[in-house]
């Protein structure tokens, strides 16, 4: 929140359309590849100026134009000036804090979405993703460079599948299912680490407990996030409302809708299980600590009579016939050993420990 917030300031003062990058500063070059197909033909190229993709516009072939970093503005103002994107829509591309939406313009479809994978520590990691659909071209804007798409590249160059056989609007379905389906990815591995964690609490926890459960709570509401506006999202869309996508591919669709449900679903178990992890590790420190506190009260409970016969005895009366007598010390250590296993027999029978 507070990072989404600094991004928002750097804007203060443009006008409305100024494509200013918020995200983290690259030093890499941005990447465009075209990936040109339909059923007979295939052609993949890395285009160097965004001039070059112009001929993709219009072509009766599939065009899907993936572009690899957000942080070179001009390449975005230029792919801006080639397919007639609004200032707007390039504005929201550009500021990777957006959340997931659709928006219908005159010639294509603008698609805003958040994208979550494992990072090299194993954490959720996020990044958005941006889908300009159009006639027969479709562009992806990414943050970096990233293994997603990789199924749908490979079903593409293979022939495997509908995607070859079927238009833009199946393409971009696609790429949708792949973002969900890289949900599922990261929940598997978050619910691995739950379990773990579960057994952790179980035996022996500790502080570096309460730290993982903070981090566990953080990436499921980070899918949280990101998965509920792709439901209000795909519920436009199988209302009809947008002739961009063809009534053929509405029922897979349905079928990503019925996807996102389910992670919506498992992301409800799994902050339920983190509610019943965090009352567990309370309750656990809660029985150590009175563990401890029972230890330390029967030792004091123990030594309460024992203080007080040796304080009587360490008075210094000058009449005490005790202190003369022969057996005195003998007789002072058996009355000691004498209340203390009265105690102890006393405290065992009320099953105190």
């Amino acid at each position: 929140m507070l990072s989404d917030l600094r991004r928002r300031a750097r804007k203060v003062g443009l006008s409305p359309g100024t494509i200013v990058f918020t995200g983290e500063r690259r030093t890499e070059h941005a990447r465009v590849t075209v990936t040109d197909f339909d059923q007979a033909t295939l052609q993949e190229v890395e285009i160097a100026q965004a001039e070059e993709c112009a001929r993709f516009k219009d072509s009766e072939t599939v065009s899907w134009i993936d572009v690899v970093g957000l942080h070179d503005v001009t390449l975005i103002e230029q792919m801006g000036d080639v397919f007639s994107i609004h200032p707007l829509v390039l504005e929201d591309i550009a500021h990777p804090g957006q959340r997931a939406k659709l928006e219908e313009h005159e010639n294509y479809l603008f698609i805003v979405l958040r994208a979550i994978g494992l990072g090299p520590e194993g954490l959720a990691e996020e990044e958005q993703m941006s889908l300009i659909v159009g006639r027969n071209y479709l562009l992806t804007f990414q943050e970096r460079p990233s293994a997603m798409f990789d199924s749908v590249r490979q079903r593409i160059q293979t022939s495997r599948g509908r995607v070859r056989r079927m238009g833009v609007d199946y393409l971009a379905y696609a790429l949708l299912d792949a973002i969900v389906d890289q949900y599922f990815v990261v929940l598997e591995d978050i619910g691995e680490d739950l379990e773990e964690l579960e057994e952790v609490l179980l035996e022996s926890p500790g502080p570096d407990c309460l730290e993982t459960l903070h981090d566990l709570r953080k990436e499921v509401m980070t899918i949280r996030r990101a998965v509920w506006p792709i439901r209000e999202m795909l519920n436009v869309v199988l209302r009809g409302e947008t002739p961009v996508f063809d009534p053929g591919t509405l029922p897979y669709l349905r079928d990503l809708q019925d996807h996102t449900l389910h992670v919506m679903d498992i992301v409800e178990d799994f902050r339920d299980l983190q509610t019943g992890l965090m009352e567990l590790y309370l309750s656990s420190n809660s029985q150590r600590t009175n563990e401890v506190m029972k230890v330390l009260t029967i030792i004091a409970t123990l030594f309460i009579p024992l203080t007080f016969v040796a304080g009587v005895y360490g008075m210094n009366f000058e009449f005490m016939p005790e202190l003369h007598w022969m057996y005195g010390y003998p007789t002072f250590w058996g009355v000691i050993l004498l209340i203390t296993g009265v105690q102890l027999y006393y405290m065992w029978r009320k099953g105190w420990f």
